[in-house]
């Protein structure tokens, strides 16, 4: 566990840089299309490794501990799709449109809402 937190950390910490060098070379004025694209995309990089490291960490859980994250996930994608499918409808009678960025937030809030509720539940 506090393997998975270390590599978590420097995940967490190698995205913050990312996103910082990635802004400051847009910002900066890139020419070329690709090239921009790329140095767009590249905070990406980092998040994937994140992604693996919970994956990993799921892996190593317990079956009582995988089937609470499960339906904490379960709940975050169920949440997620109808708060912003919902909200799509609302952009058609005049509310103002999000940016993508709001979705991980939201995935991210429900997820933990399902671990606490799970382990109320299961605790």
């Amino acid at each position: 566990m506090k393997r998975s937190l270390f590599l978590m950390l420097i995940g967490l910490a190698a995205y913050a840089a990312a996103l910082v060098v990635s802004e400051k070379l847009l910002t900066g004025g890139i020419e070329g299309a690709v090239f921009r694209t790329v140095v767009s995309l590249s905070p990406m990089l980092p998040v994937i490794f994140i992604c693996g490291v919970v994956v990993r960490s799921i892996r190593k859980l317990d079956e009582m501990q995988r089937k609470l994250q499960f339906e904490a996930l379960a709940l975050a994608f169920a949440g997620t799709a109808l708060i912003t499918f919902g909200y799509g409808f609302l952009e058609g009678v005049g509310l103002p449109r999000l940016s993508m960025f709001i979705v991980w937030p939201i995935m991210a809030t429900l997820w933990v809402i399902g671990v606490v509720l799970g382990r109320v539940r299961y605790g």
